[in-house]
């Protein structure tokens, strides 16, 4: 697990220097107007130096292509990502699913399970945190987020 640390930068934001597993050496400087600047520390040089500088919109497309909203690779398609007892799964709808051409809300997913769709992904197309009148079809690909039992109630009520 990489070390991060995290300090405040009066007047500026919040700074993050982050130390990899593999060695690299990274701070991201988050700016109180949404900028984020990245910086990677050279050892050869001994110097850190600006990457790249991001506003809050591209901030949070980054942090979704991360963290795999945008492509998940196959070896990573079956695996739960378990944070204490919060659970992230992805499911994929079945052309014969219960759930099919009904919405978020007519479902009531939230109220019934108690899990949340955070993310629908349609051929290669996002939709992060879609609303109660989203649409599931089939094919669609659902990161669902919750406890493991809230999740399987979802599943129950998709299929």
């Amino acid at each position: 697990m990489s070390v991060v640390r995290e300090s405040d930068l009066i007047g500026i934001g919040k700074k993050f220097q982050i130390e990899t597993d593999a060695g690299d050496n990274m701070v991201v400087v988050i700016h109180d107007d949404g900028r984020r600047e990245l910086y990677r520390h050279d050892e050869e040089d001994n110097e850190t130096r600006c990457v790249m500088t991001l506003s809050d919109e591209e901030s949070r497309q980054l942090a979704g292509i991360i963290g795999g909203l945008s492509y998940k690779p196959k070896a990573l398609e079956t695996i739960e990502v378990a944070l204490d007892d919060l659970r992230i799964e992805w499911y994929k709808v079945g052309p014969s699913s219960d759930g099919v051409n009904k919405s978020i809300g007519e479902l009531n997913v939230r109220q019934k399970t108690g899990a949340s769709i955070i993310a629908a992904i349609k051929d290669k197309e996002t939709k992060i945190n879609p609303g109660p009148d989203y649409v599931i079809e089939p094919g669609d690909t659902l990161v669902i987020a919750g406890k493991a039992k809230h999740i399987k109630l979802l599943k129950e009520l998709l299929v």
